[in-house]
């Protein structure tokens, strides 16, 4: 009887031990885990590069802003222009009906 149950006992122990992974399923497991930490690392950088590509177009919208703002400052605060001053006519100027050697 000692030797039936033993014998049943080392057999259940094989059993457990055969039904395990093997090391070619262990091998694919880890190599699909580093594939999808490598394929969310890749998600992660576009999203950052998006991120900050949003970030650059918000900047230079500011500074675009800033610059039509110090424009229409700058032509508030401006000095109207003097209004010409009569123009002289050249004293050797032609008239109508004299030619040039008149």
């Amino acid at each position: 009887m000692k030797k039936i149950l033993s014998l049943l006992v080392v057999a259940g122990m094989m059993t457990f031990v055969a039904c395990g992974p093997s090391a070619k399923e262990k091998a694919a497991a880890e190599k699909l885990k580093q594939d999808s930490i490598a394929t969310a690392m890749a998600a992660q950088a576009t999203q950052d590069s998006l991120v900050q590509a949003e970030a650059a177009m918000k900047a230079a919208e500011a500074a675009k802003q800033d610059s039509i703002m110090k424009a229409e400052e700058a032509a508030k605060t401006a000095k109207p222009a003097k209004k010409e001053a009569k123009k002289e006519t050249p004293k050797n100027k032609v008239k109508p009906g004299q030619g040039k050697n008149a």
